[in-house]
């Protein structure tokens, strides 16, 4: 087997093997200029004038390698999660697979990664026919999220490496949609990223009550397919497996995701006097299985209003909250 050696920016790359080559010039990284050298050459030689290689057209590209399993549509992806309360994921991409994710998240990539931004969410079923296009980024536009979506794809021969990070302190959630009948359903704002063939979609609430008092609105998002997805939460996370006819009533700000089997319903606290003053709100998500369910111990709009209520509401600072005097030195404040 030859074992040959890259030229890539003045610095030696290998080895690779004659196949890796062959798929470098089939995915456009390399050129007839393209620097080679092996064991037995005196000099680097241009790829065209090496008679192994001569003949080979690098603009014209076979199709790529299939990914995932026998029939599966969305790529398969490799990953670790790293950290406790702020974490990332790494995920790992072999040439020519993909991960979408939501505009921002990036946290770092390896050299031979490259970034398309894309309309919609990045899956392959809206990449098609510009009405496609628009279908796709018009969905993410109700949950509130950005019209476009980037794609990362490795380009390089051999694994490429490209994490993302959450948002603000929890827990990352790995979704294997194949384990789920292929659809979970989530909080608007939980989508970080995928693999590319997951389908970023809407759910709406069919019953009434839901719409008005589920925390989430009339409108979900619906991931779809048969490949890896992830969503963040806030705090700890908890999960619940409903059999059949189980119920739990949920903090509706604490629901992140449910497989599409949970019967999903809002019941009202009993009493007045709870309603009012119990602190809880007037309503519970109430959850019949059978299904699973992820719950997150923080919502992002508890702990956006503890800041918010502890912030200085007047400009200045706060002076003196750990004494004894607490609030009341304010008042000798000059």
């Amino acid at each position: 087997m030859s074992i040959w050696h890259v030229a890539v920016d003045g610095k030696s790359r290998g080895p690779f093997s004659r196949e890796q080559i062959f798929e470098g010039i089939a995915a456009g990284l390399y050129n007839p200029r393209t620097l080679l050298w092996k064991k037995g050459f005196k000099t680097w030689t241009p790829l065209g004038e090496i008679p192994e290689f001569a003949g080979e057209n690098p603009n014209v590209s076979p199709a790529p390698p299939p990914v995932g399993g026998p029939g599966q549509k969305a790529h398969e992806i490799d990953y670790e999660i790293f950290g406790h309360e702020m974490q990332f994921v790494e995920i790992e991409l072999d040439q020519h697979e993909s991960a979408v994710a939501e505009a921002g998240a990036m946290m770092f990539m390896e050299d031979g990664i490259t970034m398309e931004t894309v309309f919609g969410d990045g899956s392959e079923s809206s990449g098609g026919s510009l009405l496609n296009k628009f279908l796709g980024a018009g969905k993410r536009l109700i949950t509130g999220e950005s019209l476009f979506c980037t794609v990362f794809t490795n380009t390089a021969p051999g694994k490429r490496r490209v994490a993302f990070a959450s948002p603000y302190p929890g827990k990352i959630i790995p979704l294997d949609l194949k384990k789920y009948n292929g659809t979970i359903i989530c909080q608007k704002d939980s989508f970080l990223c995928a693999a590319r063939g997951v389908s970023i979609g809407i759910h709406f609430q069919q019953r009434i009550g839901v719409a008005l008092f589920g925390g989430e609105g009339f409108i979900m998002q619906k991931l779809e397919g048969d490949g890896l997805a992830f969503v963040h939460a806030g705090g700890t996370i908890v999960e619940k497996e409903l059999s059949a006819g189980e119920s739990l009533r949920v903090d509706t700000g604490c629901l992140v995701a449910l497989t599409k089997s949970i019967n999903y319903d809002i019941q009202t606290v009993s009493g007045i006097k709870s309603g009012f003053f119990g602190g809880e709100g007037f309503f519970f998500a109430h959850l019949t299985g059978p299904g699973h369910v992820w719950l997150q111990s923080l919502p992002f709009s508890r702990l956006a209003g503890k800041i918010h209520t502890a912030a200085p509401q007047t400009g200045t600072e706060s002076h003196g909250e750990g004494s004894v005097l607490g609030g009341l030195g304010k008042l000798f404040q000059d």
